[in-house]
């Protein structure tokens, strides 16, 4: 995959991102259902019999005896929208202050005055050095014999095909998607898988696209995007997040991949409090108005945090080993999943890795024990590149690796997409 621009700001992101915001400030001029789905309708268009729904967002908190009063003069606050943290990449531009409005009720938010975060690498540097040269994910000899078939074959069947899956991955969304990956144990690449999402929307859409992650035990998402370095985590954005925010102000909190879309992690490489249910709920709520795609990276289940995002995501990913006992559990997983109130079991698609060239169960026998849940399994082979771990680089990947993630891909959006 080769790099391309970055997604436009929300001032050129067209009339999706103009109700979006509309919808987060509570103007009351359109509405949507609580699930995030179907397009924004004035109040005087909707249709016969169909009630008009608006998104009612809690109030920010008020600090006491600031009721009714304006904004005090005073400094700046570090890490606030309006103040953003210095030498962050996409922070927005300073806000001049407007002259102080006549006595009436405050119509700002008050943003909490806690310090911007201390950044932190993501690895220290002396295991980066040790990481050395990445290995392409295909060995010479199969990229020569692959050169060499190419010489003597017509490659326009595959380019159809893939052509054909990459506009299922391009599909339009009316508002922002969730998509959840989670596993039954660590270990099996689901961060690597949540990656391999992220970095496949970025190449083929052209809206914003986020990678979250929602798993605060030393999670390697960071690494595999590549990020140097993280400062404000989920748990840190949760308090600050506010409906008045725009596209800009929320990128500035948020660290910039390399080849495109934007990363929030967990935590700063550092053993914390895990991630509360509430924090998830409000992040992803307030974030998904913002991106057409969010892919979260959740703990592994049955986590509280990883159950509450598989079952309020619009599509699910459950990443298994080619193992008999990681095929056996996520098995388990299905059977629950199937279980929940709604229709989940449809909007799943799990990922069967390989950890390793040598396999010992038979794939075949894996796939067909998992697809009697009634899911779609796609294979992600072994890849030399993936395996020697550090951040990923689409173009080494192997050939093999590249179509399945793709193919992945697009059975994931195309179930998000279905969902209302």
């Amino acid at each position: 995959m080769t790099q391309r621009e970055q997604p436009q700001s929300h001032d050129a992101g067209g009339d999706w991102q103009q109700d979006v915001l509309r919808e987060l400030g509570g103007a009351g001029e359109g509405g949507r259902d609580t699930a995030g789905t179907g397009p924004v309708r004035p109040r005087d268009t909707a249709p016969p019999g169909e009630p008009s729904l608006r998104l009612v967002h809690p109030a920010p908190s008020t600090p006491t005896g600031t009721e009714g009063a304006t904004e005090p003069e005073g400094p700046a606050v570090p890490g606030s929208p309006a103040h953003p943290v210095p030498g962050s990449r996409h922070a927005p531009e300073p806000v001049p202050r407007r002259p102080a409005p006549s006595p009436g009720p405050v119509s700002g938010p008050h943003l909490p005055t806690a310090p911007a975060p201390e950044s932190a690498p993501t690895l220290d540097p002396r295991l980066l050095l040790a990481l050395g040269r990445p290995l392409h994910g295909d060995s010479v000899s199969r990229r020569t014999g692959r050169a060499l078939r190419k010489l003597t074959s017509s490659v326009a069947q595959d380019v159809a095909e893939r052509t054909r899956i990459a506009r299922e991955v391009q599909q339009p969304v009316t508002t922002g998607r969730v998509v959840a990956v989670t596993s039954i144990r660590g270990g099996v690449g689901k961060s690597t898988v949540t990656a391999l999402l992220g970095r496949t929307l970025n190449h083929y859409r052209h809206d914003p696209v986020l990678t979250l992650e929602a798993d605060a035990a030393l999670g390697t998402l960071p690494v595999r995007m590549g990020a140097e370095s993280v400062r404000w985590t989920c748990a840190d954005l949760a308090p600050v997040l506010h409906p008045s925010m725009q596209l800009t102000d929320v990128t500035g909190y948020l660290v910039p991949v390399s080849d495109g879309g934007w990363l929030l992690p967990a935590g700063r490489g550092q053993v914390g409090a895990p991630l509360d249910v509430m924090s998830y709920r409000k992040v992803t709520l307030a974030l998904r108005r913002y991106f057409a795609v969010t892919v979260v990276d959740c703990e592994t289940l049955p986590g509280e945090v990883a159950r509450t995002a598989m079952d309020t995501a619009h599509a699910r990913v459950v990443v298994a080993p080619t193992t008999a006992e990681g095929v056996g559990a996520t098995r388990q997983v299905l059977d629950w999943l199937a279980r929940l109130p709604h229709s989940a079991l449809a909007t799943t698609v799990v990922a069967l890795v390989a950890g390793t060239p040598d396999m010992v169960l038979d794939d075949k026998a894996a796939v067909g024990h998992l697809k009697e849940a009634g899911v779609t399994v796609v294979t992600v082979p072994y890849d030399r590149h993936l395996a020697g771990g550090g951040p990923i680089r689409t173009d080494l990947l192997a050939l093999t690796t590249q179509e399945a993630v793709l193919r992945l891909t697009a059975e994931v959006m195309g179930r998000a997409v279905r969902v209302r």
